[in-house]
């Protein structure tokens, strides 16, 4: 009798982690991972079904002064949300603590990080800055999804309290971002008066040689002009046509896509003003700002009206759900990876391309180690960084004989040389490059892993070997480029 093929399944909770210029908030979700390839075949697990189990309150992000985070409130906070979810910090396999907006400005964002790394789950990571933001929100709000189900243009505009994060993707590719400072907390108000200006907003009054100052009424009419021109601005930005007056306003880099937009669609606390899709009783977090005054504006603005809008499926809750669902890819189940060196947070990644010619690729390796060193390393303190191996020709047992010892040559020019050699494939080559390189130099700690795809310049995050024999990992493209 035919022995039954049993697909092997595991389960893994993931937390998401959103510190906003106005709001915090988490949620904790679970991934089925399950071996999809036959009893006879190589293994590919794949994740088969992600559910949301909790989503907490949405907070008033605590903070000490204008510049600076309480550490200790947002981790109480976070504790607290583990406990209300029956979740204990060691049950947490992957996810994303992200701090977004101004917050990510404030002066120990990256403490923060790396506290929240430390004491918040076995395996959370951190990421920052506003590319990143608005391609997560662009997941967590249901536009990516929309680009991927009808091929379409779909550009997600996610407004917060302090930055408007545009992410523009088509047929599910990511096509380009752009940041403006354009958010509800750019102007707040205490007792019906104007207690707060950002700077960019007293940049673009002083352009217009307009006065508007702490102390000023809340019903003050400059301010509904200036709600009207941040509104024409994000017209002008998904055109690609913004003015030299709207400079002040953008946060990076110019819009960096070259498609015509078919949809949009806003998420965020002003996706919020716009759709009122939370219940007022879950949420403690009251505004005192320009928010409301901001969605009407775009409400009546004539230049959007010209774009087709879809409503989103979330809008304050988009960058959160987004982190904790959307950030996970599962390695190949052929890797090598020595447990003890994982997880492994904030690794920037070299790409070499082979181009399918072996020759040229060996040639290349060397070189690029150095450049690495360059770029990710300059001070030489040691920061390591994985080498992403693409365009891989057909590999026999003596080609993995030589990319071994070329890379382990190459491992001269590192200022530490002994800390792990961590090289990423596309192709399905990391278990028996792994064990090759372990061959030749048995002293050399090594992390190979495969079916993973990355860009130059994205860091990544590798975490605990789990049952099935793969590693989750999460990609951050912190900056897009063309």
């Amino acid at each position: 009798m035919l022995k039954r093929y049993d697909a092997q399944k595991e389960n893994i909770i993931s937390a998401g982690i959103d510190i906003g210029t106005s709001t915090t908030k988490l949620v904790i979700s679970r991934f089925s991972l399950m071996n999809m390839a036959g009893g006879t075949h190589m293994p590919r697990i794949e994740i088969i079904e992600k559910e949301v189990l909790y989503r907490s309150p949405i907070y008033r992000t605590p903070l000490l002064t204008a510049s600076s985070i309480d550490i200790e409130a947002v981790e109480r906070l976070v504790r607290e949300e583990y406990t209300t979810a029956g979740i204990r910090p060691a049950d947490i396999k992957t996810g994303a603590v992200i701090i977004t907006g101004e917050t990510a400005t404030k002066q120990n964002a990256e403490e923060m990080v790396h506290y929240l790394s430390d004491h918040a789950g076995d395996f959370l990571v951190a990421t920052a800055g506003p590319d990143l933001e608005g391609i997560i929100a662009a997941k967590g709000s249901g536009a990516y999804e929309l680009s991927k189900r009808t091929g379409k243009t779909v550009a997600n505009i996610d407004i917060g309290g302090g930055t408007a994060n545009a992410a523009v993707y088509r047929s599910g590719r990511l096509c380009g971002t752009c940041t403006l400072h354009i958010g509800g907390r750019l102007i707040e108000f205490t007792d019906g008066k104007i207690n707060s200006i950002s700077p960019p907003v007293q940049q673009i009054l002083r352009q217009w040689g307009a006065d508007l100052k702490r102390g000023d009424s809340r019903s003050h009419p400059i301010i509904g002009k200036l709600t009207d021109y941040m509104a024409e601005a994000i017209a002008r930005m998904l055109r690609k046509d913004l003015l030299k007056d709207d400079l002040p306003l953008l946060l990076g880099h110019d819009p960096n896509w070259t498609e015509e937009l078919d949809y949009i669609m806003f998420s965020g606390g002003i996706g919020e003003c716009l759709y009122h899709f939370e219940n007022a009783d879950s949420s403690p977090a009251q505004y005192d700002d320009i928010g409301k005054q901001l969605a009407q504006s775009l409400q009546n603005c004539r230049e959007l009206a010209s774009f087709k809008w879809v409503e989103p499926d979330e809008t304050v809750r988009a960058t959160v759900l987004g982190a904790g669902t959307q950030t996970t890819e599962i390695s190949g189940a052929t890797i090598h990876a020595e447990g003890h060196e994982l997880p492994i947070r904030n690794l920037p990644v070299y790409q070499i391309r082979f181009d399918y010619n072996l020759e040229k690729g060996l040639h290349q390796i060397q070189e690029a180690v150095k450049k690495a060193v360059e770029i990710y390393d300059p001070q030489k303190e040691g920061q390591n960084f994985a080498l992403y191996l693409t365009a891989l020709p057909y590999l026999g047992f003596r080609d993995i004989q030589e990319l071994s010892s070329v890379l382990l040559k190459s491992l001269e020019a590192k200022p530490i040389p002994e800390q792990p050699l961590v090289v990423v494939l596309e192709s399905d080559h990391a278990k028996v490059l792994g064990q090759t390189i372990k061959v030749q130099e048995t002293r050399q700690s090594i992390v190979c892993i495969d079916q993973i795809k990355v860009e130059h310049g994205d860091y990544i995050d590798i975490g605990h070997l789990l049952q099935t024999n793969v590693v989750p990992v999460v990609i951050k493209t912190l900056t897009f480029h063309r």
